[in-house]
């Protein structure tokens, strides 16, 4: 059951506050944490790109990717092609992202995998890797009977939003924790770091909520009319 109201002004706002999240993350990352590269003798630096990739990837290009029927004035194939590859952009950027992680942690003799970020982090980018084969393998190449499209949509559109809402949620994990440790390590609480972190948080999550709100509100009618496919 959609919302009754129409998704296109919803979907501004979450292009929006897609551009405004990424913009905070790399005003942080850059004018705050001293930047990125990807070798160093500052690992933090390293680090940096961790936060930057995943908000890109997972957060925002995943957000538009699922938020792409309800957004894009193309056909329903056009609109499926482009749902495909953002989420493979997503994915690719999220693999990375939780590999500069590993690796800032290795080169600094940091510990992997002991916090309940980095778990969920594991279980979200498995989740959304087998999410993006079985809708290929199903909706696009080799392609399931129609059947099995029909059976297989609920399915897709309930896992899909549910990794969604553990990838964004997870990201806000991922604030409190860096901000804990840099707090830690002598960064004011209540100082304009720590306002940007929160700040970046809140906007991250309101990011996730607009798309959800997209989702269950009322596309294009054409969206209809096609039970091949749906919008996650």
């Amino acid at each position: 059951m959609a919302l009754g109201v129409s998704a296109t002004p919803l979907t501004f706002v979450v292009h929006a506050l897609g551009v405004s999240a990424l913009v905070l993350v790399l005003v942080w990352s850059i004018y705050f944490r001293g930047g990125f590269a990807w070798e160093a003798t500052d690992k933090s630096l390293i680090f940096n790109l961790h936060p930057f990739l995943m908000v890109l990837g997972l957060i925002i290009l995943g957000g538009e990717a699922i938020i792409s029927y309800k957004s894009l004035p193309f056909r329903k194939e056009v609109k499926k092609l482009v749902h495909l590859i953002l989420h493979a952009i997503a994915l690719a950027l999220g693999i990375v992202g939780i590999y500069t992680a590993f690796k800032n942690h290795n080169e600094t003799g940091v510990a992997n995998l002991y916090s309940l970020h980095s778990w969920i982090g594991i279980g979200v980018i498995s989740l959304y890797g087998i999410q993006w084969i079985f809708g290929f393998l199903v909706f696009f190449y080799p392609k399931g009977s129609p059947a099995l499209r029909s059976e297989s949509i609920p399915w897709h559109v309930v896992l899909g939003l549910l990794v969604y809402v553990l990838a964004v949620g997870n990201a806000t994990l991922g604030y409190l924790e860096k901000l804990t440790f840099l707090e830690s390590s002598g960064v004011e609480k209540f100082g304009s770091e720590a306002f940007l972190v929160n700040f970046t948080a809140l906007v991250t999550l309101l990011f996730g909520v607009f798309v959800i709100f997209s989702v269950i509100s009322q596309g294009p009618v054409e969206e209809e009319e096609d039970d091949s496919y749906s919008s996650i």
